[in-house]
C-alpha cells in the first residue's frame, strides 16, 4: 500500500522464509531447500497457510473516516457478505490509531476521536464476530506518517507486546520507518521475543520492505510470519505488475507458517478494471500470499465481491501444501505459472500482461503433471470443465490471465 504522506516502499511486512516440511502440529518446521541456508521456523503454531483478512490502510489511509465505526463495519460486513465463511478472518487497524505521544507511564494511548472507547472494545467487538483483530507499529522511533509522527516501537518491545496482547490482539503488522539505523535483524527479533511473553499467539507480520542487506527473506523465517518482499502496492496495473514480479524468484522462501508478502489487495478500490483485479487476486493466491482485502468492503460492488470470494482461487491460496508458484516459460509479456497442490494437482496461471488479446500455451508435463493420457482442467474464474491429452492453452485477453487446475484424468 501506499501512504499520502510518506516515500513509496515504506511499508513492506516481511515474514519467515525458506520452503520448509512439517513435522507435526505445531512443531518446529525445518527448512530443507538446498537453495536458501538452513533455518528452524518461528514456532507460533500461526499462519500454516497464508492469512486471509482485511486492512484498512489502502482504501483510507490516515483520513477521518478510518475510526471504530469504520472498523466495526467492515466486521459486520465480514459477516454479512459472506467473507467470513470462505477464510477472511483478520480484521486489521493501521497507522494513525494512537496519539502523538504515550502517556507518563509509556504507554500507548489510543486516538481520542477515532478510537473513543479504545482498543480492547473494537477488538471485543472483532472477536465477538468469530473473527481476529489485528494492529499496527512500526520498528522505529515514529510509525511511518510523516505528518504526526505517531510512536513506533523500538526500545518500547516488552511494553508494546503486553499492551497489545492485553487488548487482544491477534496479529501484528511492524513497520520500518524511523528506525535509527539500528540493524534489521535485531529491531525485528525484538519484537518477535516480546510477543512471544506475552504468552498470547499474536501473527508476526515483518513490514521491513524487502530493502535492506541480507534480505529479509534470508532470515525472517525464524523471525516472523510473513514478511514484505517489496515496496507499497498502489492501485495501477504498472504496480500490481512490478509487486508479482518481484516475487517472482523467492519461491524456495514461503511456506506453512512464513510467507512472502507482497503488500495488500487493491481489488475494489476503482484503479483497475475487473480483468485487471482479477488478474491480481488470481497471481497472490498462486503465490501463496497474505490476501487481506485493501477496500473498503462495507461498499463492495457485486463484482468486487465476486473476486474476493471466489472461492476455487482462494483453495489454491489456501492449500495446505504451501507452495508458491513458480515460472513455466515467460516471453513478450506472456507468462505460465504453475503451483504444486496438496492432492497431487497442479494450477497453472496463464498471464498476458499485453494490451491485446494473446494465445498461451502450455502442457501437462511442461506443468510438471506429465505420464497420463488424459487430463481434467477445470477454468477457475468461468468454471467450465474440459479434457485434454496434454495441450493447455487459451485466449487471455488483455491483462488477463486464465486460471486452471489441473487433475490426471
Amino acid at each position: 500500500m501506499q501512504r499520502s504522506t510518506r516515500s513509496r516502499g515504506l511499508r513492506s511486512c516481511l515474514a519467515a522464509v525458506t520452503a520448509a516440511t512439517t513435522v507435526a502440529a505445531g512443531a518446529l518446521t525445518v527448512s530443507l531447500t538446498t537453495a536458501a541456508p538452513q533455518a528452524v521456523a518461528l514456532d507460533n503454531g500461526l499462519a500454516r497457510t497464508p492469512p486471509m483478512g482485511f486492512n484498512n490502510w489502502n482504501a483510507t489511509h490516515c483520513d477521518a473516516s478510518f475510526n471504530e465505526s469504520m472498523v466495526k463495519g467492515v466486521a459486520d460486513a465480514f459477516v454479512s457478505l459472506g467473507l467470513k465463511d470462505v477464510g477472511y478472518t483478520y480484521v486489521n487497524i493501521d497507522d494513525c490509531w494512537a496519539e502523538p505521544s504515550r502517556d507518563a507511564s509509556g504507554n500507548l494511548v489510543p486516538h481520542h476521536t477515532r478510537f473513543p472507547n479504545g482498543i480492547k472494545a473494537v477488538a471485543d467487538y472483532v472477536h465477538a464476530k468469530g473473527l481476529k483483530f489485528g494492529i499496527y507499529t512500526s520498528a522505529g522511533t515514529k510509525t511511518c506518517n510523516a505528518a504526526n509522527g505517531f510512536p513506533g516501537g523500538l526500545d518500547h518491545e516488552k511494553q508494546d507486546a503486553k499492551q497489545f496482547a492485553s487488548w487482544g490482539v491477534d496479529y501484528l503488522k511492524y513497520d520500518n520507518c524511523n528506525n535509527q539505523g539500528v540493524d534489521a535483524q535485531k529491531r525485528y527479533q525484538a519484537m518477535r521475543d516480546a510477543l512471544a511473553a506475552t504468552g498470547r499467539p499474536i501473527l508476526y507480520s515483518l513490514c521491513e520492505w524487502g530493502q535492506t542487506t541480507p534480505k529479509v527473506w534470508t532470515w525472517g523465517e525464524p523471525v516472523g510470519n510473513s514478511w514484505r518482499t517489496t515496496g507499497d502496492i498502489s492501485d495501477k496495473w504498472s504496480s500490481m505488475i512490478d509487486k508479482l514480479h518481484i516475487n517472482d524468484d523467492l519461491a524456495q522462501y514461503a511456506g506453512p507458517g512464513h510467507w512472502n508478502d507482497p503488500d495488500m489487495l487493491e481489488v475494489g478500490n476503482g484503479g483497475m478494471t475487473a480483468t485487471e483485479y482479477r488478474t491480481h487476486f488470481s497471481l497472490w493466491a498462486m503465490m501463496a500470499a497474505p490476501l487481506l482485502i485493501g477496500s473498503d468492503i462495507r461498499n463492495a460492488s457485486a463484482t468486487t465481491q465476486s473476486i474476493l470470494k471466489n472461492t476455487d482461487i482462494i483453495a489454491l491460496d489456501q492449500d495446505t501444501l504451501g507452495k508458491q508458484a513458480t515460472i513455466v516459460s515467460s516471453s513478450d509479456g506472456k507468462t505460465v505459472y504453475t503451483k504444486q497442490l496438496a492432492n497431487g494437482d497442479r494450477a497453472v496461471a496463464l498471464l498476458n500482461e499485453n494490451s491485446s488479446s494473446k494465445t498461451i500455451s502450455t502442457t501437462a508435463s511442461a506443468i510438471g503433471l506429465g505420464g497420463s493420457s488424459s487430463y481434467r482442467l477445470k477454468d477457475l474464474w468461468s468454471k467450465a470443465t474440459s479434457t485434454t491429452s496434454g495441450s493447455i492453452s487459451a485466449s487471455v485477453p488483455a491483462h488477463g490471465t486464465v486460471v486452471y487446475r489441473v487433475s490426471r484424468g
